[in-house]
């Protein structure tokens, strides 16, 4: 995340730039990671939207996530519009078009590629 914070603190200016949280990709009631057990990340699935932006807010300050964040509805709309499990980046255009789509994440994508594509869209 760090890479993303320091993209948003140089181009912010420029460009719009949002997280959006999605469904919870490790509930403890159903896929959970050995690592989240360790690292005490151990929540269950959200049974409503309340909950789930509660849950996000945890994720954006546990991660140290300082672009603005956004919470998907909780018929995920916006994660089945845009692929957005388990997480991905875009740049989408002042006219709504795609520019940039990354590999599923978080080992998919690269912020050094999405900067590109910003670089070369700005004008």
């Amino acid at each position: 995340m760090p890479a993303l914070n320091a993209m948003y603190e140089k181009y912010r200016g420029k460009a719009a730039f949002y997280v959006v949280y999605i469904g919870e990709a490790h509930p403890n009631d159903a896929w959970q990671l050995p690592s989240n057990l360790q690292d005490q990340v151990v929540y269950e699935s959200p049974k409503d939207f309340g909950a789930r932006a509660d849950l996000a807010e945890v994720c954006v300050i546990k991660l140290g996530i300082k672009l603005p964040a956004v919470v998907d509805r909780f018929d995920d709309a916006v994660e089945k519009a845009y692929s957005g499990w388990p997480d991905r980046l875009y740049l989408i255009g002042t006219d709504g078009r795609i520019l940039y789509k990354s590999r599923p994440g978080p080992f998919g994508f690269t912020p050094a590629d999405l900067e590109a594509a910003l670089r070369a869209a700005l004008p």
